[in-house]
């Protein structure tokens, strides 16, 4: 370090203490599962509206972070065996989920959650008046992503179920061509995730959306950390997102388009 660099930093610590320790603080490793739009890989780029928020959360709250793509059941499994030092974007809330994480404030709120419903299924699957009548018909396969929770309105009502729940380990886009193929019935998919994917895909036209009456109100989103992230650092990531109301931002075309 030059005598002009070190002044400045010297500076930076006796006006600000604790500058120096959070310059030598480890980065919190922050994952994100693959997502379109919210955060998902372009090419090796990293892309997503809320995966550049997030980014824009940690450096508000002055927290080091390093960002990294990872599958979502190694993510709960992560939290469920006590990895330290972590945190992960875009998480839904739920009871169990709790037990082994702490959670931040409200990151951002979806809109309701829809039905793809396969070409197939279609007529039939309008002929239910609402939710729970499609749910309690067990002519249907109801295609899920293992690992993944619905919200826990949704996800005791498909505990419920009398359809034939098909859980598969894969990403929600291979959901959805998975019901465009005809190989389960339908699905259920947010909104901001249909509509990207709809755009590019051609082959998927086979494939329509519904909003059944019944459908519980739309999932908020949360920064959800493991239990040894000290309150202080919580505290800051709830100060930045009520500052840059990241709560009140609904994604605009451009940042779906991405």
């Amino acid at each position: 370090m030059n005598h002009r660099s070190f002044l400045p930093w010297c500076l930076l610590a006796i006006f600000n203490p604790s500058a120096g320790a959070e310059a030598k603080a480890e980065a919190i490793a922050v994952s994100w599962h693959n997502k379109p739009p919210y955060h998902y890989l372009d090419n090796g780029v990293e892309r997503g509206f809320l995966l550049a928020r997030g980014k824009q959360l940690f450096a508000a709250a002055g927290l080091p972070a390093q960002f990294t793509a990872e599958p979502t059941k190694r993510i709960w499994a992560s939290f469920q065996n006590g990895r330290k030092n972590y945190c992960s974007l875009g998480r839904y809330r739920s009871r169990e989920r709790e037990a082994i994480a702490q959670f931040s404030r409200v990151l951002m709120t979806d809109p309701p959650q829809v039905l793809l419903v396969s070409a197939g299924a279609l007529e039939r699957v309008r002929a239910h008046k609402n939710l729970a009548s499609l749910l309690a018909d067990p002519q249907f396969d109801l295609g899920l992503a293992d690992g993944s929770s619905y919200g826990p309105q949704l996800d005791a009502m498909i505990k419920n179920s009398a359809n034939q729940v098909v859980r598969r380990t894969v990403e929600s886009n291979q959901l959805i061509r998975m019901v465009a193929a005809g190989r389960m019935s339908y699905s259920i998919a947010d909104r901001y995730g249909w509509e990207y994917l709809r755009e590019r895909e051609p082959a998927l036209a086979s494939v329509t959306m519904l909003d059944l009456p019944g459908m519980p109100p739309g999932m908020a989103r949360y920064v959800v950390c493991s239990k040894d992230v000290p309150a202080a650092s919580m505290a800051r990531l709830d100060r930045a997102i009520e500052q840059l109301k990241l709560a009140e931002r609904v994604p605009s075309a451009a940042e779906l388009a991405e």
